[in-house]
């Protein structure tokens, strides 16, 4: 899941991107709207937690081009005051959800991981590959009943291709969707964490490259899906 953080409280900011980022998710940060306003144009982010009261472009009118922008990102916007006209005032401008600081960390997570699930195509319950079984919700990865450790950026990438449903995936989308705006496009980065993710998941190998254009996952699907072929 990619996320945009845009509060000019940088203590808050940036204790919100290490929390989410420890979730397995890549989050950059912005510290003013209009900073938000241009990295909001440049990528398609899943999430974009929204201080309201910001320095330049504001909350609100950040809110606005985001909802009529037409992606499908989500909105969760954060405010000082808890009030309930300022909280449908809020939801007016088109915000998904509304949280009043101060929060809870844990309820923060589970409301961007909530709009991330709408922000997508529906994610299913288990994602399956031959004998490979990745659940999203618990973060855990099986073959053949075995666990099988991975790091969030190598998870990351599994979740990508096997929610592709064996469409090739190209390495750029993979940048774009498993890391952050640190990371370096001209780096060799994913085909290392590729690689390091096959050795991993052991033989007989189930990520195929696609010479020119990035990587797939054949026979991909949910749980669901392989019991009905089954059947």
């Amino acid at each position: 899941m990619r996320v945009l953080v845009v509060e000019d409280e940088a203590p808050l900011a940036e204790a919100v991107a290490r929390g989410l980022r420890r979730e397995g998710m890549a989050v950059d940060v912005a510290f003013n709207g209009d900073e938000g306003h241009e990295k909001a144009s440049v990528t398609r982010y899943d999430v974009v937690v929204l201080d309201r009261d910001l320095p330049g472009m504001s909350g609100d009118d950040l809110c606005r081009e985001i909802v009529t922008s037409g992606e499908l990102t989500r909105v969760l916007m954060l405010t000082a005051s808890g009030s309930v006209s300022d909280r449908v005032e809020g939801l007016s401008l088109g915000a998904d959800d509304y949280l009043a600081k101060p929060f809870a960390f844990p309820e923060l997570v589970a409301r961007v991981r909530a709009l991330g699930r709408r922000a997508t195509p529906a994610t299913p319950p288990v994602l399956v590959a031959a004998d490979v079984e990745l659940d999203p919700a618990k973060r855990t990865v099986h073959r053949s009943g075995r666990l099988v450790e991975l790091t969030r950026k190598e998870f990351g990438v599994l979740e990508v291709l096997l929610s592709a449903k064996g469409a090739v995936v190209s390495s750029e989308e993979l940048l774009e969707r498993v890391w952050d705006e640190n990371a370096d496009p001209f780096t060799t980065t994913v085909r290392v964490t590729v690689m390091t993710l096959r050795k991993k998941l052991g033989e007989p190998g189930i990520i195929e490259t696609v010479v020119g254009s990035g990587y797939r996952v054949p026979g991909a699907g949910s749980s669901a899906e392989s019991a009905s072929l089954d059947r």
